[in-house]
């Protein structure tokens, strides 16, 4: 998946958003005017969205971790660290944004999903240690139209499990787009442990405590547009 995204972002759930009459992505042609477009609606039965991103330059996604979650590491005698380019301070983890791209309609509309995308997390991950043994979740591709997140699986170094689903994202309480200077801030999403990503971790790590739907945190994605 990430090596497709890393040439062609397709925003539509079909493929292809039309925009404007014509398909909408990043491609060579677009890629180097990064923008923010604010569009009306038209008469095509895609509405027109608010704003959309055909490239985002940087940025990071951050999560405040949820005090269920950290508790529940304690109690796993799991100790949480972090891969690459990723930070772990004052109970948030971040990961920053390598490429991708990102459309949003109103929520206010009947257009869903309203956000659109996709977002990649090249060299960063979350760690989990016990004992000898390292899980590492890393290269994390977002997205928020299926509302999932995918990332390769380490043990101890080794690549146990690529492109796995891990996290699903629920949208429920996200706040509306915010744009403050050079960024575009996606904020309240929550964030819960896969089905996949809890059989991996209880098969790891010789435990049946890990929940799938467990709480991870809530979500904040801090694009950088210009």
């Amino acid at each position: 998946m990430r090596k497709i995204t890393k040439t062609t972002v397709s925003l539509a759930a079909a493929g292809t958003i039309i925009f404007g009459g014509a398909g909408f992505g990043i491609t060579a042609a677009n890629a180097a005017t990064p923008t923010v477009r604010t569009v009306a609606s038209s008469s095509s039965k895609i509405p027109g969205p608010v704003a959309s991103v055909p490239e985002v330059l940087g940025g990071d996604t951050s999560v405040a971790l949820d005090s269920g979650f950290t508790d529940a590491l304690t109690a796993l005698k799991l100790t949480p660290g972090v891969s690459g380019n990723a930070k772990l301070a004052d109970g948030a983890v971040s990961f920053p944004i390598t490429s991708g791209s990102v459309t949003y309609w109103s929520p206010d509309g009947n257009y869903r999903p309203y956000v659109q995308g996709l977002l990649n997390h090249d060299d960063s991950g979350l760690t989990l240690k016990a004992g000898d043994t390292t899980v590492t979740l890393e290269n994390f591709v977002v997205n928020p139209g299926s509302s999932k997140l995918y990332g390769d699986v380490l043990v101890n170094g080794e690549v146990a499990a690529p492109n796995a689903y891990l996290f699903s994202l629920h949208g429920g309480t996200l706040k509306p787009l915010q744009l403050e200077g050079d960024n575009a801030i996606l904020t309240g999403t929550t964030v819960h442990v896969s089905d996949d990503a809890a059989k991996l971790l209880n098969d790891t790590f010789k435990t049946d405590a890990v929940k799938a739907g467990l709480l991870v945190g809530t979500a904040t994605i801090t694009a950088q547009i210009k």
